[in-house]
C-alpha cells in the first residue's frame, strides 16, 4: 500500500544517518483507503493520493510544534515520506488514516515531499495556529490554507542528503 507518512526535517537528518529505515511517530499515516475513497463522489487514485499527502503535510505541522529545534534548529518545514508499506486501515481515526506496525526500510521509500524556503513563513505561522484549527477556529484555519496554497517538492531519497546540506 502507499503510504504518506508525516515526518520533519530532524527526522530526515535521522533517516540520511543510519540505515534503520523510517518510523513513522505512534505508527501513523495516511494513504487511499476504502473510507477516502467512499468520501470523495469523484477522484481517480492520484487525485485521492494528493489527498492523504495533504493530509499527512497537517500531521506535519503538529510534529512540528511539539519537536524541541535545540541550539541547531533546522528550517520549518512539512515533509512527507512516501513508502510502499504494509498498513492496517484506521478508520475510527480518519478516512485516510493507517497503522504500520514496523518501520519502512529505505529501500521501500519512494519519495519525500518538502516545503521550499518560500513556505516557511506561512509554515512558521500555520504551525502556531494548527492547534485553533483542529478545533474550528476559523482564522487559524485559514492559517493553514496559507500554507496549503504552497506545493511540496519532491525529492528522490538519494537527493536527501545534497538536499540538507544545502539547508
Amino acid at each position: 500500500m502507499r503510504v504518506y507518512l508525516p515526518a520533519t526535517l530532524a527526522m530526515i537528518v535521522d533517516l540520511t544517518a543510519g540505515d534503520d529505515g523510517f518510523t513513522p511517530v505512534g505508527g501513523t499515516g495516511f494513504a487511499v483507503t476504502p473510507s477516502l475513497r467512499e468520501a470523495y463522489t469523484s477522484g481517480d487514485d492520484e487525485e485521492l493520493g494528493e489527498v492523504a499527502l495533504r493530509e499527512a503535510a497537517r500531521a506535519s505541522l503538529r510534529l512540528l510544534s511539539s519537536e524541541d529545534t535545540g541550539d541547531a534548529p533546522l528550517p520549518a518545514r512539512r515533509v512527507v515520506v512516501v513508502a510502499d508499506a504494509d498498513a492496517t486501515v484506521r478508520p475510527d481515526l480518519d478516512d485516510a488514516v493507517v497503522r504500520l506496525s514496523a518501520p519502512v526500510a529505505v529501500g521501500d521509500i519512494v519519495a519525500v515531499h518538502i516545503d521550499g524556503a518560500a513556505a516557511e513563513p506561512a509554515v512558521v505561522a500555520a504551525v502556531a495556529a494548527v492547534d485553533a484549527a483542529d478545533l474550528g477556529d476559523e482564522d487559524a484555519e485559514l492559517t493553514i490554507g496559507d500554507v496549503e496554497d504552497h506545493d511540496l517538492g519532491w525529492y528522490a531519497t538519494q537527493e536527501l542528503p545534497f538536499l540538507l546540506e544545502l539547508l
